[in-house]
């Protein structure tokens, strides 16, 4: 048995431990509020400079980058920031200081994405106004029946 336990761990090397066991523990969402709460740019949804994620691990060595990164698409891909960046001049480092221009392009997708978001909601609305339209109509169609139902038995 230990010739077995010995063959699985040479696969870890052993740094490699220390470096998940801590983050494993932290949601993309609870390091996102994290950021937010420690630096400016996230928390002012500030327009992120290029290459803010060395940014972020240059202060935080210890995160597990699979989560910094999903941390980092919810907020790039919230509400807020598309809104920001579709009128953004300028990104920010972690601090909030200003850095490189926003490019048309990223301004453009920010938009596509933001008429996307709301073109898919305005379907969704009107899908379930369909929807309910169409379980009242059955509802009322029941109740005629059921009423027709009542009218005739009567009479028999």
């Amino acid at each position: 048995m230990k010739s077995m336990n010995t063959s699985l761990t040479p696969q870890a090397p052993a740094n490699e431990p220390a470096a998940t066991a801590a983050p494993a523990a932290q949601s993309p969402r609870s390091l996102l509020k994290q950021l937010q709460t420690q630096f400016p740019a996230f928390r002012d949804f500030l327009p992120l400079s290029i290459g803010i994620d060395k940014q972020i691990l240059a202060v935080m060595p210890e995160l597990d980058r699979k989560t910094m990164r999903t941390a980092l698409g919810i907020h790039t891909g919230s509400l807020r920031y598309l809104k920001v960046m579709e009128k953004a001049k300028v990104r920010h480092d972690l601090d909030g200081t200003p850095g490189a221009e926003v490019t048309d392009t990223h301004r453009a997708h920010a938009t596509q994405v933001l008429q996307e978001r709301f073109k898919k909601e305005a379907e969704r609305k009107k899908a379930e106004r369909e929807a309910a339209a169409a379980e009242e109509a059955a509802r009322v169609r029941a109740d005629k029946l059921n009423q027709l139902t009542a009218k005739f038995s009567r009479k028999g």
